[in-house]
């Protein structure tokens, strides 16, 4: 096994706080683990947590502050990825998800060529503690489909969802649609669909909305991390196209071991007034390798990226994968600048959260710490305490043929880092 080194040295000198959470149970003894999302369900203003495994298709909302269990859905065959927004326009955060990934077999050799769908789910508003399930309606499908974010991505006056399969029927490593759904007049019914790209991007799996990255747009972008690295998808309105920015090419040096390339799980972090200053990526697929992308070039000659490797966890399984499977942004020490946290799924010695602090992005240098000990499947962020400061949440991995943690848990960890925390 690789021993997983330090991300940057440790430098006295540097007023940097030391990150330190609490822990909280909010649910245990889970019979399968995979997505979390933190949406306010019932409409408080606090963020209450939505989360599901693939096989049992059930979907669940808890409530802040008490985390009471309560169904939002049942009978969806294998929900995959979800994100959320206020469709119905009644100030509370609807759900969209997309699901039936695989057919029998049940892994990316099995993609199932009459799914990928995507439904969203209506927030019933005030009744939502008291109704269940809430009504589905159906927005489009692709097969494959994996990821998807809500947004406002071509125009600002319809809600869209961009779509993102992760295999095809034809092949683990064919090429994929990358699609757009735009609400109809009646959100009810079938959404408008167009491809954005079905020639240029393989082996899709994860994927981060970000906002004002466009110089003078509103619109909503995407930082992919797919087969070919980390790549910058964007639409430019004064020429009505889609536009690519390849960041990096990811993770290669595995390839012929693994088969996987590329980069497994990506998000963008804000330093100063950059709000894309640095992009934190997990690769490859299910991988590894944590790396860390940072501009290079001035103003005098052409600007681009280069790739600082920071750790490696391990050494890939009899399937070519590693621990590695969700990364994000976040300002938790409220100095202004993003910090960002990788999630591991496992096994021991192999799972929790790593929180990493910039010290010298030109060089990619980094401070770690590990701040939590339970197998992560996906990690959110959200001031859950309403105190001005924000949390994180987890959600552990257990799906059958990939990787089942022994205890899945949702795990809420308060920030304590300011009241908690020493300088270094």
């Amino acid at each position: 096994m690789t021993t997983p080194a330090i991300a940057g040295p440790t430098i006295p000198s540097l007023d940097i706080t030391e990150p330190l959470f609490g822990s909280e149970t909010v649910t245990d003894f889970l019979r399968d683990g995979y997505w979390l999302e933190a949406a306010d369900i019932d409409g408080d203003g606090r963020p209450d947590l939505v989360g599901y495994g693939l096989s049992l298709g059930e979907i669940y909302w808890y409530k802040n502050p008490t985390w009471e269990k309560r169904l939002i859905i049942d009978k969806i065959k294998e929900p995959v990825g979800m994100d959320f927004g206020d469709i119905t326009g009644n100030g509370t955060d609807d759900l969209v998800v997309c699901y039936q990934l695989y057919g029998p077999g049940g892994t990316i050799h099995h993609a199932d060529p009459e799914g990928g769908k995507i439904d969203w789910i209506e927030n019933p508003g005030k009744d939502a503690e008291d109704t269940a399930p809430w009504k589905r309606h159906h927005i489009g499908r692709a097969i494959g489909m994996h990821r998807l974010r809500v947004g406002h991505f071509t125009r600002t006056d319809r809600t869209q969802v961009i779509g993102f399969p992760i295999v095809a029927v034809e092949d683990v490593h064919a090429v994929l649609p990358v699609v757009l759904f735009t609400e109809p007049d009646d959100p009810r019914t079938e959404w408008d669909k167009e491809i954005i790209s079905d020639t240029d991007f393989r082996m899709i799996h994860g994927v981060a909305r970000k906002t004002n990255l466009i110089p003078g747009s509103a619109l909503d972008s995407i930082l992919m991390a797919s087969d070919e690295g980390v790549t910058w998808l964007y639409y430019e309105e004064d020429s009505n196209t889609w536009k690519y920015e390849h960041i990096g090419d990811g993770e290669e040096s595995q390839f012929e071991l693994t088969t996987f390339k590329g980069s497994g799980d990506v998000d963008g972090g804000r330093v100063g007034d950059d709000p894309l200053a640095y992009v934190a990526a997990i690769e490859p697929f299910h991988g590894n390798t944590v790396a860390v992308y940072t501009r290079s070039g001035g103003e005098e000659e052409a600007a681009g990226w280069t790739r600082h490797l920071l750790d490696i966890y391990g050494d890939p399984n009899e399937n070519g994968e590693g621990p590695g499977h969700t990364v994000m942004c976040r300002d938790f020490d409220g100095d202004g600048d993003d910090e960002f946290l990788i999630g591991l799924r496992g096994p021991n010695p192999w799972q929790g959260a790593y929180y990493y602090k910039a010290v010298d992005l030109q060089k990619g240098l980094f401070l770690k710490w590990k701040v939590s000990g339970e197998s992560i499947a996906r990690i959110v962020a959200g001031d859950f305490g309403s105190r001005g400061i924000d949390d994180f949440a987890t959600i552990s991995y257990s799906v059958q043929h990939y990787f089942v943690a022994p205890k899945a848990e949702i795990t809420l960890h308060p920030n304590l880092t300011r009241q908690g925390g020493h300088q270094r």
